[in-house]
């Protein structure tokens, strides 16, 4: 097939970026014509198994759903633009697309504004809901609601990653037909369980080959390779965070459940929540910046848990995923998406381990007790929940059957 894979933003970071340059990656190994169009500026940097890439001139503004920088563009969240400021964005976008038509489907992420973008193509197309418009931008904006639901409706499949994220397609946007749920996916092969010296070794090489940050919140704090030597010369217990810094997220429940733990948290990721996160953490609290997957594919296998804290709904969960992936036990507010990756993992506990895939979403005590649990296995006890969570990742999200779910109902 020749699948054109439009995404608005960047290839690297969180959530839709990973997904995107997962699935460039997994249908070009496959054999398919693929061509991504994105706004990364340098999309050389990223493994997408020999996708052509293109990014569309689209004039300077950028619509987003949470407030961002990105280079040479002005981020304006999509609620605040005009009406006729959306139109030529779409309209820069589908012509983009169009230079490169005829193709066999066009996947568009976001319901906004990939579908419009990708139904004024006049192509046969899909779109995959995330999740942050829908919450962020679309939830009580009737004008932006009923242009989502007239795109979707000429969509030929609309794809969500879990349950929740079908209920509140439907909640915000109404009902639309030829909806199929298919989970996020991890790359199995880049996550994987390490030996703790060849793991750290692999991460503080990955962080010497860091770039100058020069202030850039994107990129990983500078002299991370002599922090992450001298944090991890001792093998104590381990807690990691790795995700977007604000409110939502709930690091802020993590760091308080640590004030009365014997441990120590690694907090990963940029936000505009940072300053006041680093105000509170507890001592032996280290701050590492944005880091990519080169980083945490290493990062991973040194934690003990991986906390998942967010008070906000998620469509899934990938980055429990990926500690899955790397035998680090996630431990996830239960509730919308991660609830359904809790239940997976569940499925793959022994009984009496079960109730420590999650905790009651914004109970600081829960947290702070399945922490406790946890962080005091037996060797014998954590290496039955490591290779019990390798297994799920594998056998349920992997990138390869994700990839190819999504191109099922298009054969």
């Amino acid at each position: 097939m020749r699948i054109l894979l439009w995404h608005g933003y960047l290839l690297g970071g969180t959530g839709s970026n990973v997904y995107t340059r997962a699935l460039a990656r997994e249908w070009s190994l496959a054999g398919h014509d693929v061509v991504v169009f994105s706004q990364d500026p340098r999309p050389e940097l990223y493994d997408l198994g020999g996708a052509d890439t293109v990014r569309p001139e689209i004039g300077g503004l950028l619509p987003v759903f949470v407030l961002d920088r990105y280079e040479g563009l002005e981020a304006r969240r999509l609620p605040d633009l005009t009406q006729a400021e959306r139109e030529r964005y779409v309209e820069l976008n589908a012509a983009a697309l169009g230079r490169h038509l005829p193709a066999d489907l066009v996947f568009a992420n976001h319901v906004l504004l990939g579908g419009p973008v990708a139904a004024a193509t006049g192509a046969r197309f899909a779109v995959k809901a995330h999740g942050s418009e829908l919450e962020y931008a679309i939830r009580g904006n009737e004008e932006l609601a009923a242009w989502a639901r007239e795109s979707l409706a000429r969509a030929e499949a609309v794809f969500v990653g879990s349950e929740h994220i079908r209920e509140v397609l439907e909640e915000v946007v109404g009902h639309i037909d030829r909806v199929h749920e298919v989970p996020p996916g991890v790359d199995v092969d880049e996550f994987r369980p390490e030996p703790r010296e060849e793991a750290l070794a692999a991460l503080i090489h990955e962080a010497r080959l860091d770039p100058p940050s020069r202030g850039d919140e994107r990129l990983p704090d500078e002299g991370n390779a002599g922090r992450f030597a001298k944090f991890f010369e001792t093998d104590e217990p381990t807690v990691l965070y790795f995700g977007k810094l604000l409110y939502n997220k709930g690091v802020h429940l993590l760091l308080e459940a640590l004030r009365g733990l014997d441990a120590r948290g690694v907090i990963v990721g940029f936000g505009d929540y940072r300053a006041e996160l680093e105000a509170i953490a507890p001592p032996r609290t280290l701050f590492t910046g944005a880091l990519e997957h080169r980083h945490l594919a290493h990062l991973l296998p040194l934690a003990d848990v991986a906390v998942v804290p967010s008070i906000f709904p998620e469509a899934f969960g990938m980055v429990a995923a990926e500690a899955l992936a790397a035998g680090c036990p996630p431990l996830v507010a239960r509730h919308s998406g991660l609830q359904e990756v809790a239940e997976g993992l569940e499925a793959e506990y022994p009984p009496e381990h079960r109730d420590l895939a999650s905790f009651a979403n914004g109970d600081v005590t829960d947290l702070t007790a399945k922490l406790q649990r946890l962080l005091g296995l037996s060797p014998a006890e954590r290496e039955q929940l490591c290779k019990a969570a390798r297994k799920a990742a594998v056998e349920r999200w992997s990138w390869h059957g994700v990839a190819e779910r999504l191109l099922q109902p298009f054969n």
